[in-house]
């Protein structure tokens, strides 16, 4: 008996392991559209996509990056693109389903600067906004009407990179997490209208990751992890068929039991691990 969408089905059903969107095995031949790939997890994903034989797209702001992506990577293909712009991203979106049909549409744009109320930066806070979160708008805005319009059993899926930051309020994410977390509100959104009409929605919420985003942090981070390790995470996510794919798991856990907690354990837990 398959899974029915909804929100607490959904929690019971990836917890019993069982697949909320169809396993994405087979990539070869795969058109794959990756919105921020020019650095971190989004070019290490698009580096495994390709290695695994998909026709990759990649596209950011930095030219140059995708240019030498390109080069490294026969058949990949670089489209230059500023997410919060919305006429941009949506010509972009025509003139590559104008070349054919897409099969995955992955959003990893992102814009990270620490942050606390008393040194609240309202032009970075909306700069945090205008990419991580209005620029995945401009994009689903750009693909919905395309995949919905694509052969039935071939309309695509949608991918939306949040992060833990996502899960709770936490120390130096007030700019950051807000936007996160209404990626993962989105996304479950997505997935509840969207799965009727064969169209797949994953949320990847990673932990820590050295990337250029976090190499700015002046703080140990738990569980660090290589971006090409948690592009074999988020391969490994859609070949289960997984809606939300987090890593790693000996640090995601545990975010995941603090989102749990009365707000007066939360509080308290929080201040303790922020202090030492």
């Amino acid at each position: 008996m398959g899974c029915q969408p909804g929100r607490g089905h959904l929690v019971v059903c990836e917890a019993l392991g069982m697949a909320l969107n169809p396993r994405m095995n087979d990539w070869s031949g795969r058109r794959v559209w990756l919105v921020g790939a020019s650095s971190g997890i989004g070019r290490a994903t698009a580096h495994a996509l390709h290695s695994k034989g998909a026709q990759v797209i990649v596209s950011a702001r930095a030219q140059a990056a995708l240019e030498d992506f390109v080069s490294e990577h026969p058949g990949a293909q670089a489209v230059p693109l500023d997410v919060t712009d919305a006429r941009a991203v949506k010509s972009a979106a025509q003139a590559l389903f104008a070349q054919g049909p897409l099969d995955a549409v992955v959003y990893c744009a992102g814009h990270y600067r620490a942050m606390t109320a008393d040194q609240l930066d309202l032009p970075d806070l909306l700069r945090h906004n205008q990419v991580n979160y209005l620029g995945a708008l401009h994009v689903l805005d750009a693909v919905l009407p395309n995949l919905l319009a694509q052969p039935q059993g071939r309309r695509g899926h949608l991918s939306l990179m949040a992060s833990v930051a996502g899960y709770c309020g936490l120390p130096n994410s007030l700019a950051y997490g807000p936007t996160k977390a209404a990626l993962i509100n989105l996304a479950e959104a997505l997935y509840l209208d969207l799965h009727q009409h064969g169209v797949g929605v994953s949320l990847i919420n990673p932990g820590f990751v050295e990337t250029p985003l976090t190499a700015q942090n002046d703080f140990k981070m738990p569980a660090l992890i290589s971006p090409t390790q948690a592009a074999d995470a988020i391969l490994r996510g859609w070949a289960r068929g997984q809606f939300e794919i987090h890593f790693p798991k000996r640090f995601t856990f545990w975010l995941k039991v603090l989102r749990c907690l009365p707000y007066s354990a939360y509080f308290a837990l929080t201040r303790r691990l922020k202090s030492s």
